[in-house]
C-alpha cells in the first residue's frame, strides 16, 4: 500500500534543506503525484519516445532515477530491441527501494542500478538519456558542463528528455504560475501549513531556471533542437534533440 505523505504537516521549529532520505523515499510516489502536475502522462511519454528512438545495443541513462519510474516505463516499451538499461541516484535510500521495485518485475532489458552522481556518470553509447526533475537540484555552475557530458555521450540521432520546474520570465508570470500550482497542490489534499514548509525546505536545494535558459543552455552544447513537448503551470519537459550527422 502507497504511504501517504504527510512529512510537513506538522508544525517545524526550523524547516531544514529537502533532501532525498529514508523519509522522503517511504512516501516519494505519493509526495510526487500529488505535487508534479501531468507526471503519469510524462512517464507514459517517455516509454513512447524509447518507442521510436532506443536504437539496437545502445544505452538509456536516467539521471535521478529516484524509484525507477522512468526507467520502467523504458524497459516496457523497448522490448522491441536490445539494449542497456541504467539508473543512476545518489540517494541510498532511493536505490535501495529502486532496486526492490526493478527487481519484481521481468523485463526484457534489465535496469542497471548506480549510486553515484550525475556529475560523475560517464555517458557513451547513449540513444537516450533521461533527466526527470533532476537538474534543478544540480548546482547551477554545474549544469552546462552536465549538458556538455551528455550531448557528448548520445550517439548521433540521440535524445535528452529533460523534465524540469520553470520560472516564468517577469515576476507577475511566476506568480500567476506560483500560485496555480499551491492551489493544485491544496486540491490534492496538502494543508496551507504543508505547502508553505515544504516550500522552505526547497527553496535552497532547487533552483529553477527559465524556458529560454534551457533552451539557450542545450542548443550552446551542441543540441540541433529543443522541443517543449509538455507544460503545465510552472512544470514542463523538452526533448533535446542531437543531428544525426553529428
Amino acid at each position: 500500500m502507497q504511504k501517504p505523505d504527510n512529512i510537513f504537516a506538522s508544525p517545524m521549529n526550523k524547516v531544514s534543506d529537502f533532501r532525498f532520505d529514508e523519509q522522503v523515499a517511504d512516501v516519494f510516489p505519493d509526495m510526487i503525484q500529488r505535487s508534479v502536475p501531468g507526471y503519469q502522462t510524462i512517464l507514459h511519454t517517455i516509454g513512447d519516445l524509447a518507442k521510436t528512438y532506443v536504437t539496437p545495443d545502445s544505452h538509456v541513462f536516467d539521471l535521478g532515477c529516484s524509484l525507477g519510474a522512468a526507467s520502467l516505463a523504458v524497459a516496457r516499451n523497448s522490448q522491441h530491441t536490445t539494449c542497456k538499461i541504467i539508473g543512476v541516484d545518489n540517494s541510498p535510500a532511493m536505490l535501495e527501494r529502486c532496486e526492490r521495485i526493478t527487481s519484481s518485475f521481468h523485463l526484457p532489458n534489465p535496469i542497471e542500478l548506480r549510486c553515484e552522481s550525475a556529475t560523475d556518470t560517464v555517458i557513451q553509447n547513449a540513444s537516450m538519456v533521461i533527466m526527470n526533475f533532476t537538474l534543478q537540484f544540480i548546482a547551477p555552475e554545474e549544469r552546462e558542463a552536465l549538458l556538455t557530458s551528455i550531448f557528448n555521450g548520445l550517439n548521433p540521432g540521440g535524445i535528452l528528455i529533460l523534465s524540469e520546474k520553470i520560472k516564468h520570465p517577469s515576476e507577475q508570470g511566476n506568480r500567476l504560475l506560483i500560485d496555480l500550482h499551491h492551489q493544485f497542490k491544496r486540491n490534492n489534499g496538502y494543508s496551507e501549513l504543508e505547502v508553505s514548509q515544504k516550500r522552505a525546505a526547497l527553496e535552497n536545494v532547487m533552483l529553477t531556471d527559465t524556458f529560454e535558459t534551457h533552451e539557450s543552455r542545450l542548443k550552446n552544447v551542441g543540441f540541433a533542437d529543443v522541443v517543449m513537448w509538455f507544460k503545465c503551470y510552472n512544470f514542463c519537459s523538452l526533448v533535446a534533440v542531437k543531428s544525426a550527422n553529428r
